[in-house]
């Protein structure tokens, strides 16, 4: 297999150990799978901490249609009411905003679970917000 040089020198930014390799796991799924969803992923999550992507459950009704999939690389955060069935997948959800989501009848996953079940970014509408 032959590995482009971008993804032996992209420098990982984050100091966190499990974040730095779900970015290369992204990264390397994302060239051999032929699916460039996972390598925006990966881009996104490899920004500096000040700019990490804040998402509110609020930004995700307002945008998401019922029955899609979302990616937020970052955080989602409690502000505003779901009331469309979604499933959103993310780096970390706060307390509420998880409840919120499941409420409403939606499923809350990690990035790294929504890789493993849709590696090929096909199958699924997935929409990345942020």
């Amino acid at each position: 297999m032959v590995i482009r040089k971008e993804l032996i020198d992209m420098k990982l930014r984050d100091k966190n150990d499990i974040t730095k390799d779900l970015i290369q796991e992204l990264e390397k799924t994302g060239y051999e799978k032929k699916a460039p969803v996972w390598r925006t992923v990966a881009k996104a999550l490899n920004k500096s901490r000040r700019k990490r992507i804040e998402v509110n459950v609020y930004d995700i009704e307002k945008n998401a249609k019922k029955g899609e999939t979302i990616i937020v690389p970052g955080v989602v955060l409690s502000n505003g009411d779901m009331k469309k069935a979604l499933n959103v997948a993310a780096l970390r959800f706060t307390p509420t905003a998880k409840a919120k989501i499941e409420r409403a009848g939606g499923k809350c996953m990690h990035i790294e679970d929504l890789l493993k079940a849709h590696a090929t970014g096909k199958g699924a509408k997935i929409r990345i917000l942020g």
